[in-house]
């Protein structure tokens, strides 16, 4: 019982224990922080002046950068407004008339557009290697890269690019224009949208193309300068030709000078003469030059008074129905003979019954 407190009274005396190895951690003292801040102060003494150097290096490039853009915009959007007063004041009447104004206003938008949009590229991206050789950047693998990435897109995207650099050759050399009829060989209608990679047309039935313009080869502006209206007149070749040219120079002029035609004709109505001879008919071709776009109008509209005017004349028109209708009214010398009877035909299965039955001879007596 008694060696019960000794062990206690010794195991409270001894030392607890401590992790092996493990020191107290340093306190820092009052002449560390000292050296700490004169390091300090002594690196930002050496290196201020380099700072605001690159400082005032990056502030001068973005500045000029900024400016520059600005005049270079604003220089642009001149020299488009310059360029399309120039041309409508060049053009005179007949140039208001080819080229609307909406379409004029359209195209030096688009080109502004892409000049605006190119000359930022390439001012700001200058900018941003400059600043990046300011902090003592190495570029050349950086551009190395660059150039590696664009070859690569290059060739991935080349139909996109061959298309970009379609439209906008397209609208800079004013090919075609919002409102114009063309026929771009892949589709062909009114154009609704120019843009730098599409082209949207509407068709005679309402349907809306997509045209990628890298994929036009050829293209047939229908709406520029001015159209050329034809009508084919065929009549018989027994008609008077002066009769003829006269009742057709009565409707040229009487059409000439009624609105709204005398507005979509740019011409005089001509009677160029005939076209054709043939045996039974003649084509007499009237032609006009008309408005872009109008020559169909004008077309159907002429064909209509030359009926009428023809119709009051007693001059027949002729040919495809109605020459078939002529030949079907001239009779027939073979429609007053009567047709031929199948009893004519002894080998007929109707001869053989109507014909006689021979009488039949008694057979001798058998011996």
């Amino acid at each position: 019982m008694s060696s019960l407190p000794a062990a206690v009274s010794a195991a409270g005396a001894s030392p607890s224990p401590s992790p092996s190895g493990s020191t107290p951690p340093a306190v820092p003292t009052l002449q560390d922080a000292q050296e700490s801040a004169t390091n300090a102060a002594s690196w930002v003494e050496q290196n201020w002046s380099t700072w605001l150097a690159m400082g005032l290096q990056i502030l001068l490039i973005v500045a000029v950068a900024v400016a520059l853009r600005a005049v270079v915009r604003r220089a642009i959007s001149k020299l488009i407004d310059r360029m399309g007063r120039s041309a409508q004041a060049d053009a005179g009447a007949l140039g208001g008339l080819l080229v609307n104004a909406e379409r004029r206003r359209q195209r030096s938008a688009a080109i502004g557009s892409v000049l605006r949009s190119v000359a930022s590229f390439l001012i700001l991206g200058t900018a941003a290697l400059m600043v990046l050789g300011t902090f003592k950047i190495n570029l050349a693998p950086l551009l190395a890269s660059a150039g590696v990435a664009g070859v690569a897109i290059g060739f991935g995207a080349r139909n996109l690019v061959t298309d970009f650099l379609s439209g906008v050759f397209m609208i800079l050399e004013d090919q075609y224009g919002v409102g114009d009829v063309i026929d771009a060989g892949v589709a062909s209608g009114e154009v609704i949208e120019v843009g730098l990679r599409v082209t949207k047309l509407r068709g005679a039935d309402g349907e809306i193309w997509y045209v990628r313009n890298g994929e036009v080869k050829r293209i047939g502006n229908l709406s520029q300068g001015w159209a050329t209206a034809g009508v084919d007149v065929t009549v018989k070749a027994s008609e008077d030709l002066d009769r003829v040219k006269s009742t057709l120079d009565e409707v040229a002029e009487k059409m000439s000078k009624e609105e709204p035609w005398n507005e979509l004709l740019w011409g005089q109505i001509e009677v160029l003469g005939l076209d054709s001879v043939l045996i039974d008919s003649m084509v007499v071709r009237v032609s006009a030059r008309t408005m872009p776009g109008k020559s169909v109008t004008v077309e159907r509209e002429l064909r209509w008074r030359v009926k009428r005017a023809f119709d009051a004349a007693s001059i027949r028109i002729v040919g495809g129905a109605t020459a078939v209708e002529d030949l079907a009214d001239t009779p027939d010398p073979a429609a007053t003979m009567a047709a031929p009877s199948v009893y004519s035909n002894a080998d007929s299965p109707q001869s053989a019954a109507a014909s006689p039955i021979a009488a039949q001879r008694p057979s001798p007596p058998a011996k």
